[in-house]
């Protein structure tokens, strides 16, 4: 990590106690972010059949909160770069509260849609200031994986908080579940007024050069680049997971909803693994993830007809979805200080955007896939998106070394 974040860490010192109650904080608010971006992939075929549309429109619900995020990310980081970091959290939440209640009352899909993407705003900033807040919170060779501790929040809600909501949805309708969540941003702010500290460090306001700079900064477009490939060739497939295993696999509703348990399992694993394993040398060791990414992409094309090889590939895919998450924030970090120091937040911010935009681009490749090809074919294309990572990857690898 760079001198500027070590010695800022070391200017704003929380106490190892209270550093981790914050962290606590950041991965609670994480889990209802994550909640409300992943539970339509288990409602979706509810959704579409109570609004009288198509699954592939119905998975709108997933790349429009995408698209959301990357819209709303950089430009409301830069907006509120002036607000205290704690105010800035709980305002988020109320934003958050405020779009799943709308959801819930949805009376149509047009109106869910646009609460799905009035919901993303606080999403994409959450991120991108709760990762520069988490680095603050923790000793400067525990970055990586302060950053994966509050994206725990995120893989939790894969494991308990996406059944779970599935769960509500199927028994009491999926507006249920809408209003579930937001019940879990009162408890963010909650957590948030009384565990975040107050003297976190208040980044300098970014300027709009200094915006231009990064968009034009070649190791940072990279960079970019890396996290949109990476990141979303997995949501080719994820994004139609429930359609996918009860149609092409075979597997009962009942079922499905345990096997998303377990696959939030492994992401949660695979998060903290990929946190340690980027620590050090986060670029390097993303090459590596990719490559058994994108091979276990394609390996599920040919086990998800058969029930128990078709389980164990998705307990895979899950695996390695998330672990590159902490590694991809880290480096572009690494990157925004070492070019951009004035604007290390608008850069999180941006790469948030690119998360987002990989995993829009990959929700809507999946729709186009399955219109054209079929479901089974969505795992393998996912995975073209991900060698496009390898090779940016070894390309920006090959750049460090020189």
């Amino acid at each position: 990590m760079s001198q500027s974040i070590a010695q800022s860490a070391s200017n704003h010192k929380v106490a190892p106690k209270s550093g981790t109650w914050a962290l606590l904080a950041l991965a609670i608010s994480a889990f209802g972010i994550g909640t409300t971006e992943f539970v339509p992939v288990g409602l979706l075929a509810s959704i579409a059949d109570d609004l009288n549309i198509g699954i592939t429109l119905a998975g709108l619900l997933i790349s429009g909160y995408a698209i959301g995020v990357a819209v709303g990310a950089p430009i409301l980081t830069a907006l509120t770069n002036r607000m205290s970091r704690k105010s800035l959290l709980m305002l988020l939440m109320v934003v958050f509260i405020i779009g799943n209640a709308v959801a819930a009352l949805s009376p149509s899909f047009e109106i869910l849609l646009i609460a799905r993407f009035i919901t993303a705003f606080s999403h994409g900033v959450f991120f991108s200031i709760g990762a520069t807040i988490a680095v603050q919170l923790v000793s400067p060779e525990k970055k990586a994986s302060a950053i994966a501790l509050m994206f725990t929040g995120l893989t939790i809600a894969i494991v308990t908080g996406v059944p779970l909501g599935t769960f509500i949805g199927q028994a009491f309708g999926w507006r249920a579940t809408f209003w579930g969540v937001a019940l879990l941003g009162v408890i963010a702010i909650i957590s948030s007024s009384a565990l975040i500290p107050k003297n976190l460090k208040q980044s300098p306001p970014a300027k709009i050069s200094d915006m231009i700079k990064l968009l034009t900064n070649g190791r940072l477009l990279l960079g970019f680049l890396i996290t949109a490939f990476g990141y979303g060739g997995t949501f080719v497939a994820f994004t139609y997971l429930t359609p996918l295993l009860h149609d092409v696999t075979g597997l009962s509703q009942g079922f499905i909803n345990i096997l998303l348990i377990a696959y939030g399992i492994t992401v949660a694993f695979g998060n903290s693994v990929g946190g340690k394993l980027a620590n050090k040398n986060p670029i390097r060791a993303l090459f590596w993830m990719f490559i058994i990414q994108a091979a276990v992409l394609v390996l599920l094309t040919f086990l998800v007809p058969f029930k128990i090889a078709g389980v164990i590939g998705v307990l895979l895919m899950g695996l390695l979805a998330f672990m590159n998450v902490p590694g991809l924030q880290l480096y572009v970090v690494q990157l925004a200080e070492k070019y951009v120091p004035s604007a290390v937040d608008v850069a999180s911010a941006l790469n948030i955007a690119a998360f987002n935009v990989g995993i829009a681009v990959g929700s809507i490749i999946g729709a186009v896939v399955i219109d054209s090809l079929g479901l089974i074919h969505t795992p393998w294309i996912g995975a073209l998106m991900v060698v496009i990572a390898i090779i940016l990857s070894g390309i920006s690898a090959k750049l460090e070394r020189k």
